[in-house]
C-alpha cells in the first residue's frame, strides 16, 4: 500500500513523522507480532504500507519552528498512490489556515489523486486544503471544533458534522484536532488491511481505536453562539422545556416546522429532532460534570422520562454510557495528589 504525506507551507513536523512513523510500527507488528497476538491474527497476504513525504516541488520545508521537514519527492513525478494524506497546518496571524502557493498546487494534486482512485484523508487544519480542492463540496466532512464557524464560512458547499471525530464519504476522510493524526492512520488502516490490523496498530501504538467525539470537548452550546435563532432555540430546550417536540419548538419560535427545518439544516446541518437531542445531551453532559450527580436525575431534568431512551441517546451522540461518561469528566477534572 503507498500513501503519500502531503507537506506544505506551515505543516507540522511532528504530525508528518507521526504519520510515518504508526504505518511503520504496524509494518513492524506485521511481520512479528507481541507473543499471543499472533493467533488468529488474519493479514492480508504480502501486506505492507510504503509512505513517502511529497511537496509540490520535492524540496524540503520547514515547519512552523523552523524544523526542516524531509521530503522523498515532488508532485510532478510522483506515482500514483492508494492514499494521499494531509496532517495539520500551522494557523496564520488572523488565526486561520493561510492558502499559500503550496497549499493551492497540493489542492490541485489531491483532487487528481482522488480522481486517479486514491483515498484521500486530512487531519485538524488539513481540512481546509481538502476544501480547497472541491473535494468536500456536497460531502460529509468534519474539522477541528474551534475552527468549525471559519471552516462553513470558507467551504458554504461542504456538509460539516459539528464535533464529528471522523467523517468518511467517496474515499474522502476528515478528522478534527491537531493529534486526530493518529484516528486518521488508524482508520485508512481498516479501511486498507480490516479492522484486525487495525486493533493491532492500535494496541501496540497505545492508542484508542474508538475516538471520542469533539463535541465532549467544545464548550457546551459553542456551535449554537453563531446565529440568534440558535440560541433562542437552545435557551428554550435547555432552560424552558426539555422534552420540547419539533413540533412545539417551531411554535415557540413563531416559525413553521418546515421553516424551522429548513433554517437548522442550513445553520448547523441538523434535524430540528437531531438538533434537540444535542441540546439536551450537552446539557446532560452539562449536569455530569457536576460532582455527585444523579445520572437518573440528570435524565429527568433534561426531558427523558425513562433511563433506556436517555442512555441510547447518549451513547448515541457521545459515543460512551453516562455512567462512563461520568467516570471519564471525573477522571479528567481531578488533579493527581
Amino acid at each position: 500500500m503507498r500513501i503519500a504525506i502531503v507537506a506544505v507551507e506551515g505543516s507540522l513536523l511532528s504530525a508528518i513523522a507521526g504519520l510515518s512513523d504508526l504505518f511503520w510500527i504496524t509494518n513492524q507488528a506485521l511481520r512479528a507480532p507481541p507473543e499471543g497476538m499472533e493467533q488468529g491474527l488474519a493479514i492480508p497476504s504480502g501486506l505492507a504500507f510504503e509512505t513517502r513525504i511529497v511537496s509540490a516541488d520535492g524540496q524540503p520545508l520547514r515547519d512552523p519552528q523552523g524544523r526542516l521537514i524531509p521530503v522523498d519527492e515532488g508532485f510532478a513525478v510522483a506515482k500514483e498512490y492508494d492514499v494521499v494524506l494531509v496532517t495539520g497546518i500551522a494557523l496564520g496571524a488572523d488565526g486561520l489556515p493561510p492558502m499559500s502557493e503550496s497549499i493551492q498546487q497540493a489542492a490541485h494534486w489531491l483532487q487528481q489523486s482522488h480522481q486517479q482512485g486514491a483515498w484521500v484523508g486530512a487531519a485538524c487544519a488539513g481540512t481546509f486544503v481538502l476544501g480547497e480542492a472541491s473535494l468536500l463540496n456536497g460531502r460529509r466532512c468534519t474539522t477541528t471544533w474551534w475552527l468549525h464557524h471559519a471552516f462553513k464560512r470558507r467551504f458554504p458547499k461542504a456538509h460539516v458534522a459539528w464535533g464529528a471525530a471522523i467523517e468518511e464519504q467517496d474515499r474522502i476522510v476528515t478528522t478534527g484536532g491537531p493529534l486526530s493524526w493518529v484516528d486518521l492512520a488508524l482508520h485508512m488502516i481498516r479501511r486498507l488491511a480490516g479492522a484486525e490490523v487495525a486493533k493491532l496498530a492500535a494496541n501496540i501504538s497505545v492508542a484508542d481505536s474508538q475516538s471520542l467525539p469533539q463535541l465532549v470537548y467544545a464548550p457546551r452550546g459553542f456551535i449554537n453562539t453563531t446565529d440568534p435563532l440558535l440560541l433562542q432555540a437552545e435557551q428554550i430546550i435547555r432552560h424552558d422545556e426539555p422534552g420540547m417536540t419539533a413540533e412545539r419548538l417551531a411554535k415557540a419560535l413563531n416559525l413553521s416546522e418546515r421553516t424551522l427545518h429548513r433554517r437548522l439544516k442550513d445553520l448547523v446541518n441538523e434535524s430540528p429532532k437531531a438538533f434537540i437531542t444535542r441540546v439536551r445531551i450537552e446539557t446532560a453532559c452539562m449536569l455530569l460534570d457536576t460532582p455527585g450527580a444523579s445520572i437518573k436525575q440528570v435524565a429527568t431534568q433534561c426531558g427523558y422520562n425513562d433511563d433506556t431512551s436517555f442512555r441510547r441517546a447518549f451513547i448515541q451522540l457521545i459515543g460512551m454510557s453516562p455512567v462512563d461518561y461520568k467516570r471519564w469528566s471525573n477522571n479528567r477534572n481531578t488533579s493527581p495528589s
